[in-house]
């Protein structure tokens, strides 16, 4: 497993390229100048001593060099050693509401920028505990599944967005059926945790069911609300550009409400609770209580050791390969000679 730390650096190899054209250039002008002083065979009996093949190794050592300094500043990261350890905690699943409503920006940045803030924070605030995330609009889809490793978690958080999932609407149902029989293991003992955060907005009618059937197996819900009562109209956007506003099938601009209802009933079903997510702060204090106030239970867990800085490696290496082409000069010498490399001997 390895990772790239300062990727912003790997725009630098562009350099490697354009050196080899301005060497090849140089060698070009070069010979055509020679040719213009006079005959070539002449001019290399003249300088017997001049060596082709020790212009090539030298740009090569530099390119070389020039290519590890700049691997080193992006930090290449590696580890490979995977550890068993034993926590303590509970399994807590994410489903993120990712439908075109979660794009209205009556709250800030968008509904579902801040529910991707507030998952983070929330993730910020556990020790032990598994974790797993489920996008959900019009069906459910699973983003990751149970893991310790946080960091990994938040990557795959970023990367939800509405397009992720064809099928458009919203079916909490959809959600809590997907986290309860693929996410929680029934015959584990270890308390589960269901945290949907969403508008509220449910085209189906089925959420309150699914979540007397989760509390049933054990499951507790909460239920986070994203957005205003008084709403917001949707942005569309193709390739990074303004689309206008979404509307409906009679042409005129969708608002799209917060329901803060739908989601404390589902809430209740599974004897959970429902907390106003628009505040960052009060969703963090109130799952935070929830999480004190739940047993823990000791599970097996795997991680990845950290990831060891490389580097050092490279920088060194890099630095060593410029400092020898200080003692490379474009001599013949008899090793070289004796190769007759490019045909240099006539």
């Amino acid at each position: 497993m390895y990772e790239l730390e300062e990727k912003g650096y790997l725009y630098l190899l562009f350099i490697i390229p354009i050196l080899v054209v301005l060497f090849l250039y140089v060698q070009l002008w070069k010979r055509k100048k020679q040719k213009e002083f006079g005959d070539l065979d002449l001019i290399q009996k003249l300088s017997p001593e001049k060596s082709n093949f020790k212009s090539i190794l030298k740009i090569i050592v530099v390119l070389l060099g020039l290519t590890f300094i700049i691997i080193g500043l992006v930090n290449p990261k590696m580890g490979t050693k995977v550890e068993k350890v034993k926590r303590q905690g509970i399994d807590i699943v994410f489903a993120v509401d990712v439908s075109k409503s979660m794009l209205a920006e009556d709250v800030a940045p968008n509904r579902l920028e801040k529910s991707k803030q507030l998952v983070s924070q929330l993730i910020n605030q556990l020790g032990s505990d598994r974790i797993g995330v489920i996008a959900y609009s019009g069906s459910a889809f699973p983003v990751l599944p149970m893991t310790s490793d946080y960091a990994v978690a938040k990557m795959f958080l970023q990367s939800m967005k509405p397009g992720m999932i064809s099928s458009q609407g919203t079916s909490i149902d959809q959600a809590i059926d997907l986290a309860t029989t693929k996410y929680f293991d029934k015959k584990d003992k270890t308390n589960k945790l269901l945290v949907i955060i969403s508008d509220g907005e449910d085209h189906s009618d089925n959420a309150e069911s699914a979540a007397e059937d989760a509390q049933q197996l054990g499951v507790k819900i909460i239920t986070v609300g994203v957005g205003t009562e008084n709403g917001g109209t949707i942005p569309l956007a193709k390739n990074g550009y303004g689309e206008g506003l979404q509307k409906d099938k009679d042409g005129n601009v969708v608002v799209t409400k917060r329901n803060a209802a739908v989601l404390a009933t589902i809430a209740k079903a599974s004897k959970g609770g429902y907390v106003d997510g628009n505040t960052t702060k009060v969703v963090v204090d109130y799952v935070k209580k929830v999480l004190d106030s739940t047993e823990k239970t000791e599970f097996g867990a795997t991680q990845m050791a950290d990831l060891k800085s490389q580097f050092q490696w490279f920088l060194g290496f890099g630095f060593f390969l410029l400092f020898l082409d200080t003692f490379l000069l474009e001599r013949r010498t008899k090793w070289v000679r004796k190769l007759n490399l490019f045909n240099e001997e006539k």
